[in-house]
């Protein structure tokens, strides 16, 4: 119904030639202000509200000059306003005070529908800003060929990506970030790892996003690399339904044949319809247990016979999104509403070195392992947003937000190589896994103006997050040499590593509730702010892992023999007596598979924003957290409980000094800590089949205590323009690192200890510059940041000293942006390199001497050009995203203690080639 409200109010609107310009006018500490005069000067105009917005209805066709005034602030001209149809028409203004020396400039929108003094407004959110942030707007968004949040965060200073959707800031490992969905505390979204999975959040989803690099009270205090605040669509300015469509190829597919798993009918969708669930007979692991080994062997031999991939053409790849919203008068109340549904789909090919070095010294020994993977992958995203939002009054509104998100990575690896430790064995070998990440998220939201000077925020959400691998299956052949044949690893015992069919299910339930109070006084004829407030968040946790396999009681060579869709047909099960040199079928048995866990963090805040003088601004808080926290088990006898409370006092300052109207000087001083992830406690032990290696968990772990810094120069010398310089300085008490110890075979492990202590410092700079100084260059805004970052682990009992683990000494982004916005035609060129950093950490407790991991740089260039067509209405985008298509090299190093890469003397333990991605979209708005 409310699709075809927003329709038919946005064709109305169109039809009467009159198009509704919105917009928010804040101060220069980033607060909404009210009543300020918006005139148009050839007549007319309005006021904001509470909450600094306003509307007007304008003619198209028309330009307007405004102008913005208001008691005690400089008035803030902007000429040649002018609406488009079928655009999003905002405005967002800041106002300086009176008192200070102002740009009081002439601000021209013209056709771009004052698109370029809302990107000002971003960078102005950035400049007035109580703490050190970056600011990425949707304007930003659009310009760039990211498809999700976590590809748009690797633009921002200091920020990088890992796999494709874990952010990396400051070179700081993913663990040490935390993220926000409008304004409420997120957990991870991963089963093996403290992080939280940004390829979630669709980019079209996006409104703003900020990312907090200095801790202040008023935000969570688990984080030291930095907190990304990830805010989505909110009232739409105006009634509007638009439709992109858009397909890809990927330079690796075309002309190739491609595989997958014979899947369901909801593939499509990401959700598997049952076809990969438990086979009929089987209902919970305690029967199971039970049953003898003849009712086992019939289970085993119900299930469906999918050893063999699917061979087709490689499938289109296809995105879909479609986006509306209305805004109106509901019983005389002010209501809007935002929907959107995304959907896209994406086939890739990739080509994996995958080896095990024995190196001895400084010298490659042996190759143990030396795997060639293809890995074909398939990924689908579905999700749909919804929010509305009801204004009670100028003084109180309710806002209600609701994402659902499936993310699906559909993946079929065939492995070939060789395996020293089966005496210089041939193997090839398959291995088929369906991830489905659900995540789902509703969050309602209240402010209410108490009284003049008083506002109060709360809020609740409930969050889930369903993660399900159904019918994870391996198998591995072997031969000693090519004359020989083919021969299944099926031995008399149960193996995760060939002949396995696995089940893992993760059910996060995230219950969050909190509330604001913020009270304005005056104060040494300035400004004041006290701020308090309180959250609580729950979160229940059920992780269940079912592993089973097929084995021989009695060997059988001529049944290991047969092809992949023979070996386990349903006529080759036996009774699985222990004679019987038929398969049988068992579950690999051990109580760590399945874990539960609980944590409730209470906290609470106060903090001060004091506006000393003019030109000094200081704010200072304590905030604290207390964490409890409960994993394995309930049962204290139980070896897998592991059970902590403890309180963290947090204090945090950040003093801005204003050296002039266009000039901050920010100094920020703060503790943080960094909590182990639910998975880092528990004993649960899993095979990892592309790291040839099992993930272990350790009960023993220590919270980090982390002391922050950071000293920033910052420079806004014209709107739309800023430079910045910091340098930063963190000292990690007990870090938590995961380590390597390699074994024989699978039985290499993964650990995760804490080292005794590390350090980091660095230095970061963005600048955003328009080029329009020279007369060919008008056209042009070039923007980049860097950053340099130093880091050292120290700790005797462990024999370490080296960088931390997924740090990187340097990250580089540039961009070249290109408008001619009298043709609505742009251009955008991204470029991105981040240095080496240890992907795996090599294990030297107890004597053990595994070499650190290290991953090499690689350089990304993408390359974006979009033209408006059709009176504006639509959007034809042409994009390129890794152009260089540059090897990704995993090495261990060689000939030397130097640890940046060197192609030919460093020994390879993984390589990844990804392709070169042509992606075409269509935009039209009706």
């Amino acid at each position: 119904m409310l699709f075809f409200t927003a329709f038919f109010l946005s064709i109305s609107l169109i039809a009467q030639n009159t198009i509704k310009l919105t917009g928010k006018v804040l101060n220069e500490k980033n607060e909404p202000l009210s009543g300020v005069s918006i005139k148009i000067i050839d007549g007319g105009g309005t006021t904001t509200d509470n909450e600094g917005r306003f509307s007007l209805n304008l003619a198209t066709g028309k330009k307007y000059d405004l102008e913005f005034t208001a008691v005690g602030y400089n008035a803030k001209p902007v000429s040649e306003v002018e609406v488009i149809s079928g655009q999003l028409n905002e405005l967002n203004i800041v106002l300086e005070v009176k008192s200070q020396t102002a740009d009081n400039v002439l601000v021209t929108a013209s056709r771009s529908s004052a698109r370029k003094e809302t990107v000002n407004a971003i960078i102005a959110f950035q400049k007035n800003t109580n703490t050190v942030a970056s600011v990425i707007s949707a304007e930003s968004i659009r310009r760039s060929p990211d498809k999700n949040t976590g590809e748009v965060l690797k633009r921002t200073p200091g920020a990088s990506i890992q796999e494709g959707k874990f952010i990396i800031i400051r070179g700081l490992a993913d663990r040490y970030n935390q993220a926000m969905l409008n304004g409420i505390l997120l957990t991870s979204t991963e089963p093996d790892r403290k992080t939280f999975s940004f390829d979630l959040i669709p980019a079209a989803m996006i409104d703003n996003i900020i990312i907090n690099k200095a801790f202040v009270p008023e935000l969570p205090g688990e984080w030291a690399g930095g907190l990304i605040q990830v805010n989505t669509k909110d009232i739409p300015s105006k009634n509007f339904f638009n439709v992109q469509l858009g397909t890809s190829i990927n330079s690796k597919t075309v002309g190739k044949t491609f595989y997958k798993d014979k899947g369901g009918k909801l593939d499509w969708l990401g959700i598997d319809d049952g076809i990969r669930g438990f086979p009929t007979g089987y209902t919970t692991k305690y029967q199971f247990g039970n049953f003898d080994k003849a009712q086992k062997a019939a289970i085993g031999k119900g299930m469906r016979n999918a050893w063999v991939a699917e061979a087709t053409d490689v499938p289109v790849n296809i995105s879909f999104q479609a986006n509306g919203g209305f805004s109106g008068e509901v019983f005389g109340k002010k209501v809007g509403a935002n929907f959107g549904i995304t959907y896209s789909r994406t086939s890739r090919y990739l080509k994996l070195l995958n080896r095990k070095n024995n190196i001895v010294g400084l010298s490659l020994d042996t190759i143990e392992n030396d795997f060639n993977d293809d890995r074909y992958l398939q990924e689908v995203s579905a999700g749909a947003l919804g929010s509305v939002t009801v204004q009670l009054n100028p003084s109180n509104k309710i806002s209600l937000k609701s994402i659902i998100n499936v993310n699906t990575a559909n993946q079929v690896t065939f492995r070939n190589g060789s395996d020293i430790n089966r005496n210089e064995t041939l193997l090839t070998g398959t291995e088929f896994r369906f991830k489905q990440n659900t995540f789902f998220t509703s969050q309602l939201t209240g402010e209410h103006t108490l009284a003049k000077s008083l506002r109060l925020k709360w809020y609740g959400a409930f969050n889930i997050l369903d993660g399900y691998i159904p019918d994870q299956r391996r198998i591995l052949y072997s031969r000693a040499t090519p004359q020989d044949p083919f021969t299944a690893i099926i031995a008399n015992s149960l193996s995760q590593q060939s002949g396995s069919r696995i089940f893992q299910s993760l059910s996060d339930y995230i219950y969050t509730g909190g509330a604001d109070l913020t009270y304005n006084f005056n104060w040494l004829d300035q400004k004041q702010t006290l701020k308090g407030g309180y959250m609580m968040q729950v979160k229940d946790r059920l992780f269940d892992a079912i592993l089973f396999a097929n084995y021989l009681p009695t060997d059988n060579l001529t049944l290991r023999q047969l092809t992949p869709d023979k070996i386990f047909a349903p006529e080759n099960f036996g009774d699985g007596s222990i004679n019987s040199n038929q398969f049988a079928f068992d579950a690999i048995i051990d109580r760590t598979y399945r874990y539960m866990a609980n944590t409730i963090l209470n906290a609470g805040y106060l903090q001060m924003d004091n506006q000393f003088t003019k030109n000094l601004r200081v704010v200072w808080g304590l905030r604290v957290e207390n964490y409890d926290q409960l994993v394995g088990s309930v049962k204290k006898w139980d070896t897998r409980h592991t059970y902590s409370k403890v309180t963290d006092f947090l204090p945090g300052v950040n003093a801005t000094l204003k050296l002039n109207a266009k000039t901050n000087l920010r100094l920020s001083g703060s503790q943080t800590v960094i909590r182990p992830e639910l998975r880092e406690l528990a004993p649960l032990n899993l095979y990892d089949f592309e790291l040839n290696a099992s993930v272990q968990g350790n009960p023993n772990l220590k919270r980090t205590k982390i002391l922050n810094t950071d000293l920033r120069y910052e420079l806004y010398p014209r709107a739309g323009e800023m430079f910045t310089l910091g340098v930063f300085y963190k000292h990690f008490d007990k870090p938590i690192e995961q380590l390597l110890n390699e074994g024989v075979g699978g039985s290499s492990t993964f650990i995760f200890e804490n080292p005794e202590s590390a350090t980091a410092y660095g230095a970061e700079f963005e600048f955003r510059k328009k080029l329009d100084f020279a007369a060919g260059l008008k056209n042009f805004t070039l923007q980049a940041n860097a950053s340099y970052i130093y880091s050292r682990v120290k700790d005797e009992g462990f024999d370490v000293d080296r960088t931390l683990q997924g740090q990187s000494p340097y990250v580089l982004n540039l961009g070249l942006l290109y408008d001619v916005e009298n043709i609505g035609f742009s251009s955008t060129l991204l470029y991105n390199r981040v240095g080496e950093r240890i992907y795996l950490v090599g294990d030297k407790t107890l004597g053990a001497d595994d070499p650190n991991i290290f991953e090499a740089p690689r350089s990304l260039l993408d390359l974006q050009f979009s033209k408006k067509l059709i009176k504006n209405k639509a959007e034809l985008k042409l994009s390129i995203s890794d152009i260089l298509n540059q090897k990704q090299y995993f090495y261990q190093n060689l000939g030397t203690t130097k640890e940046s890469f060197q192609v030919g003397v460093d020994a390879s333990r993984f390589n990844r080639v990804y392709g070169t991605t042509y992606s075409i979209t269509f935009n039209y708005s009706l």
